[in-house]
């Protein structure tokens, strides 16, 4: 299969495109390198650097590749970011996602796997979050992936299109060729391996005074080769009809928890220093994936968050200034 990965110079999309690659697609990479690194493109995968706004360079890479399916990692991505910008978020992200699909329609395209987002649920009514759970977006960011759900929800009753939406959680870890690179980096693990690099003096936990065991914020981390696996399974099935699913590991971890886990890998202490709580985040956000796991046969590699950092060590150490230097 001719797979096209927007956004496949990034941290998910990358590993997914290393995973296709092996399980022996065709894949073209499309990304305008904004956020994205060249040396994170497969080098048995096609690169296409272009900016999804461009539909002279999309109806190319469709006509020129003879693109079969799309997988959308594509665009800006986060939270904070969007409720100081929306217009970034409410605009970019759904003008570029529905010149992908309308490209990819006239060119016969008809199979699609969104990357959307557990920002979906912004004050989940229980724990474990299942595909039921009520859609409330917690930010621009989560309400531009809800409309490209509901685009390609529409493009099913109007086009014949079959898709799949993943609603993930906190992905985490790396392969031993691709890790995570962003700048600025916002995410938790990143974050404290750059402490025990060095790069950082401490860690800062933000509030430590929630309803949780040790009273910091619980989250659901899923290695990223795992959510890759999730989205081939899916896309081999899509002609049985779209799907969308909710992704993580199933088990929450607390910032403590990932910090202590973080120190045991790395034999570092990794200070860290409590800081006041940050406006809207939950205490406790954790997903039900026994949807994918019933219906694709999804079973996670590494479940554990022991394994999921070690992973993400052995990268950011091979790896200290990620893809700006070897």
């Amino acid at each position: 299969m001719k797979v096209l990965v927007t956004g496949g110079a990034g941290y998910i999309g990358s590993i997914v495109t290393e995973q296709l690659v092996q399980a022996g697609a065709d894949v073209v990479v499309y990304d305008n390198l904004y956020q994205g690194h060249r040396a994170a493109v497969h080098p048995r995968a096609a690169f296409v650097q272009a900016d999804l706004a461009d539909l002279h360079a999309l109806h190319e890479t469709f006509a020129a590749h003879q693109i079969e399916a799309v997988m959308h990692f594509a665009g800006n991505t986060l939270v904070g970011e969007s409720v100081q910008h929306p217009f970034l978020y409410l605009g970019d992200n759904v003008r570029n996602g529905l010149n992908l699909f309308e490209t990819a329609v006239k060119h016969g395209v008809r199979r699609f796997v969104l990357s959307s987002t557990a920002n979906l649920f912004d004050r989940p009514r229980q724990i474990p979050i299942s595909e039921e759970e009520l859609i409330n977006p917690g930010s621009p960011y989560g309400e531009s992936k809800h409309i490209l759900e509901r685009i390609l929800y529409w493009l099913e009753q109007t086009k014949g299109v079959r898709y799949a939406a993943f609603r993930y959680f906190n992905a985490a870890g790396a392969s031993e060729t691709y890790g995570e690179d962003h700048n600025p980096e916002t995410h938790l693990i990143p974050l404290v391996l750059r402490v025990a690099l060095g790069q950082r003096e401490h860690i800062q936990i933000y509030g430590d005074d929630y309803t949780t065991p040790d009273g910091t914020c619980i989250r659901d981390y899923i290695h990223v080769i795992d959510l890759a696996q999730a989205h081939i399974l899916a896309l081999n099935v899509l002609d049985q009809g779209s799907r969308v699913y909710n992704l993580g590991s199933g088990n929450g971890f607390s910032v403590r928890q990932v910090i202590e886990t973080s120190r045991a890998v790395t034999g570092h202490p990794i200070p860290a220093i409590v800081g006041p709580r940050r406006a809207g985040d939950p205490a406790r956000l954790i997903a039900s994936s026994e949807k994918a796991r019933r219906e694709l046969g999804w079973q996670p590699r590494y479940p554990d968050l022991h394994s999921i950092i070690e992973t993400a060590w052995r990268w950011h150490q091979r790896h200290p200034q990620g893809y700006g230097h070897p």
